[in-house]
Protein backbone atom coordinates (compact mmCIF):
# COMPACT_ATOMS: atom_id res chain seq x y z
CA UNK A 1 0.00 0.00 0.00
CA UNK A 2 2.98 2.77 0.78
CA UNK A 3 4.58 1.62 -2.85
CA UNK A 4 1.28 3.02 -4.30
CA UNK A 5 1.01 5.97 -2.63
CA UNK A 6 4.14 6.87 -2.86
CA UNK A 7 3.82 5.93 -6.93
CA UNK A 8 1.26 8.41 -6.85
CA UNK A 9 2.78 11.41 -4.89
CA UNK A 10 5.62 11.11 -7.46
CA UNK A 11 3.37 10.60 -10.45
CA UNK A 12 1.55 13.78 -9.47
CA UNK A 13 5.10 16.26 -8.84
CA UNK A 14 6.03 15.29 -12.51
CA UNK A 15 2.38 16.05 -13.41
CA UNK A 16 2.76 19.54 -12.21
CA UNK A 17 6.42 19.98 -13.25
CA UNK A 18 5.17 19.19 -16.97
CA UNK A 19 2.51 21.53 -16.11
CA UNK A 20 4.78 24.44 -15.40
CA UNK A 21 7.41 24.50 -17.24
CA UNK A 22 4.82 23.99 -20.39
CA UNK A 23 3.18 27.22 -18.53
CA UNK A 24 6.38 28.87 -18.02
CA UNK A 25 7.57 28.43 -21.43
CA UNK A 26 3.99 29.71 -22.87
CA UNK A 27 4.86 32.74 -21.11
CA UNK A 28 8.19 33.46 -22.69
CA UNK A 29 11.09 35.43 -21.67
CA UNK A 30 11.88 36.79 -18.94
CA UNK A 31 9.59 33.86 -17.24
CA UNK A 32 11.29 31.18 -19.30
CA UNK A 33 14.75 31.67 -17.81
CA UNK A 34 13.87 31.90 -14.24
CA UNK A 35 14.13 29.24 -11.48
CA UNK A 36 11.38 27.92 -9.76
CA UNK A 37 11.63 29.76 -6.64
CA UNK A 38 11.38 32.70 -8.07
CA UNK A 39 8.62 31.68 -11.14
CA UNK A 40 6.35 30.72 -8.28
CA UNK A 41 6.15 33.51 -5.70
CA UNK A 42 6.38 35.84 -9.26
CA UNK A 43 3.13 34.14 -10.35
CA UNK A 44 1.19 31.91 -8.17
CA UNK A 45 1.17 34.70 -5.30
CA UNK A 46 -0.99 37.56 -4.84
CA UNK A 47 -3.40 35.89 -7.61
CA UNK A 48 -7.44 35.81 -6.35
CA UNK A 49 -9.78 34.01 -7.83
CA UNK A 50 -13.46 32.49 -7.89
CA UNK A 51 -14.57 29.09 -9.76
CA UNK A 52 -18.19 29.06 -10.74
CA UNK A 53 -20.41 26.75 -12.89
CA UNK A 54 -22.69 27.60 -16.09
CA UNK A 55 -24.14 25.06 -17.90
CA UNK A 56 -21.42 22.81 -18.66
CA UNK A 57 -18.36 25.10 -18.26
CA UNK A 58 -16.18 25.50 -15.05
CA UNK A 59 -15.37 29.23 -15.30
CA UNK A 60 -12.21 30.17 -13.28
CA UNK A 61 -11.84 34.02 -12.77
CA UNK A 62 -8.66 35.28 -11.69
CA UNK A 63 -7.60 38.97 -10.19
CA UNK A 64 -4.75 40.39 -10.29
CA UNK A 65 -3.20 37.85 -12.76
CA UNK A 66 0.74 39.26 -13.49
CA UNK A 67 0.95 39.68 -17.27
CA UNK A 68 -2.78 39.35 -18.17
CA UNK A 69 -2.81 40.04 -21.91
CA UNK A 70 -0.47 36.62 -22.12
CA UNK A 71 -2.21 34.37 -20.00
CA UNK A 72 -5.54 35.79 -21.90
CA UNK A 73 -3.78 34.98 -25.20
CA UNK A 74 -3.48 30.74 -24.31
CA UNK A 75 -6.44 30.54 -21.66
CA UNK A 76 -9.66 32.64 -22.31
CA UNK A 77 -11.95 31.09 -24.59
CA UNK A 78 -10.07 27.29 -24.03
CA UNK A 79 -13.26 25.39 -25.28
CA UNK A 80 -13.36 27.55 -28.31
CA UNK A 81 -9.05 27.18 -28.60
CA UNK A 82 -9.19 23.26 -28.29
CA UNK A 83 -12.35 22.78 -30.35
CA UNK A 84 -10.39 24.85 -33.10
CA UNK A 85 -7.78 22.65 -32.79
CA UNK A 86 -9.51 19.22 -33.11
CA UNK A 87 -9.39 18.86 -29.07
CA UNK A 88 -12.28 17.57 -27.11
CA UNK A 89 -12.18 20.50 -24.17
CA UNK A 90 -14.55 18.23 -22.14
CA UNK A 91 -12.60 17.02 -18.78
CA UNK A 92 -13.49 13.24 -18.33
CA UNK A 93 -12.86 13.25 -14.58
CA UNK A 94 -14.54 15.99 -14.08
CA UNK A 95 -17.87 14.94 -15.55
CA UNK A 96 -16.74 16.11 -18.90
CA UNK A 97 -16.96 20.27 -17.78
CA UNK A 98 -15.21 22.16 -19.95
CA UNK A 99 -12.67 24.55 -18.77
CA UNK A 100 -12.54 28.46 -18.88
CA UNK A 101 -10.76 30.99 -17.67
CA UNK A 102 -11.31 35.04 -17.52
CA UNK A 103 -9.10 37.68 -16.38
CA UNK A 104 -9.45 40.75 -14.32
Amino acid sequence: MNFNIRFGQMSMALLAQAVCDQFRRRLGDPFASWDSKHFASAIFRGIDGDIRVTDNTIIVTLYNPPVPDLLKKHYENLPKILEHENVDPRIPWLFDYKLDFRFK
